[in-house]
């Protein structure tokens, strides 16, 4: 017996489709999948903190509120896994802004927050940066014109659209110097064409998930905080 011919229509599913016995079926599946939906939605929406403004990714001389926050978090709770790991500290934070897909509404935070904001499932990655790669970040942060997160470092914008002031940690940036500058690993590849990053003498990755990041902020503070403030100063 050969094959000759094959045949095809298609089948459209609507629930008027559906037969009695599907319908039974469905019904089983419905049951038995009830108590686990209920018990990740309880988990999803259970109250973590209150925030009492609206954060956003509104942008004041190239910042946001929520970035300001995300990278803020990132840079303390990378920290501490880092101290942990490498007896090392993160100096700055930089992140996209592009990688936060939503806001933080006045009220009440839950976990379900942190999965909206951070849909993806981007880990904190460490890259050992020289002072001049630094610089290139900066050039790379003034010609975007996005408020990316960032956290750690802090300079001015000049009219010229050159940076002055530069400060990580508050010293004075030193070109020769190593610095350890925490992002995602999707930026740590290159990605927004953050090329600086592929220039690092080594890599870390914390294997932590920015969305368990900011989740665990939540946890820890009964009030959510973020500012605007002159980490960066726009002429």
């Amino acid at each position: 017996m050969h094959l000759n011919t094959i045949k095809g229509k298609q089948l459209p599913v609507t629930e008027n489709a559906l037969t009695p016995a599907t319908n039974a079926l469905s019904q089983e599946i419905e049951n038995y999948i009830t108590p686990y939906r209920d018990r990740i939605n309880n988990d999803l929406d259970s109250v973590l903190a209150i925030c009492p403004i609206t954060l956003d990714k509104k942008a004041v001389n190239m910042q946001s509120t929520i970035g300001n926050m995300m990278a803020d978090v990132v840079l303390q709770f990378g920290t501490a896994v880092f101290e942990k790991r490498e007896n090392k500290q993160i100096d700055i934070c930089l992140l996209n802004s592009g990688g936060i897909r939503a806001i933080l509404p006045k009220g009440n935070v839950t976990s379900r927050n942190g999965f909206e904001i951070m849909p993806f499932e981007n880990s904190l990655v460490v890259i050992a940066l020289r002072g001049v790669q630094i610089q290139e970040l900066i050039s790379y942060f003034i010609s975007e014109k996005s408020a990316h997160p960032l956290s750690g470092l802090t300079f001015t914008i000049k009219k010229d659209k050159t940076a002055a002031n530069i400060l990580v940690q508050g010293q004075p940036l030193v070109l020769d110097k190593l610095y350890y500058v925490g992002t995602n690993d999707y930026l740590a590849n290159g990605g927004d064409n953050m090329n600086f990053f592929k220039k690092g003498e080594h890599t870390y990755d914390l294997d932590y998930k920015l969305r368990n990041i900011l989740i665990d902020y939540f946890k820890s503070v009964s009030i959510v905080t973020a500012k605007q403030d002159n980490r960066i100063i726009v002429e």
